[in-house]
């Protein structure tokens, strides 16, 4: 299979939104673990960004699996492509602040140890990230490939010149 087929694959492009949209799940499940069962949400501003996490990840997640919007055309290809930019920004944000606090506090917070969530955390957040611009190239890929229909400059319509309408506008601009 040559690498023009692969990126135009329907298959492709479904597979890594669906997987993206698991790891943004994931990511949100152990964002409210941990904020509610490890009592991360008594501790200030880290709290309320994990809830936040857990929140933004949840809903992208459903966003990106679920197909229940309406069929929107175009529209709708454009809804889950930025659900996907949004998603890599949540999963990126999330590594950067983990990453930062286990070097250095962040918001006078300082994480110890990679314990299973925060592997599975650091497994999530870059999962999501290549997934989701995975499927952003495959997206992009296929709407390159699409045929573009050809209209007709407006001065050479048939060999005679357009006249503008009463505004002025010529047609087609």
């Amino acid at each position: 299979m040559t690498k023009s087929r692969l990126f135009t694959r329907p298959h492709a492009r479904t597979a890594t939104r669906v997987l993206g949209a698991i790891s943004l799940l994931v990511i949100g499940g152990v964002h409210y673990q941990q904020y509610h069962y490890d009592f991360y949400s008594s501790i200030p501003t880290i709290g309320p960004l994990f809830l936040l996490n857990a929140i933004s990840g949840i809903a992208l997640g459903l966003f990106l699996i679920i197909p229940f919007r309406p069929k929107l055309g175009r529209s709708d290809r454009l809804l889950d492509q930025f659900a996907a930019l949004s998603g890599i920004g949540v999963a990126a944000g999330g590594l950067a602040g983990l990453l930062v606090s286990e070097h250095t506090p962040l918001f006078g917070f300082m994480e110890h140890g990679y314990r299973f969530a925060i592997v599975l955390a650091i497994t999530a957040d870059s999962a999501a990230i290549v997934l989701l611009a995975l499927f952003l190239v495959f997206a992009r890929a296929q709407r390159a490939t699409r045929p573009h229909h050809h209209r007709p400059d407006w001065q050479h319509t048939h060999g005679a010149q357009l006249q503008p309408d009463r505004t002025g506008a010529r047609p087609g601009l």
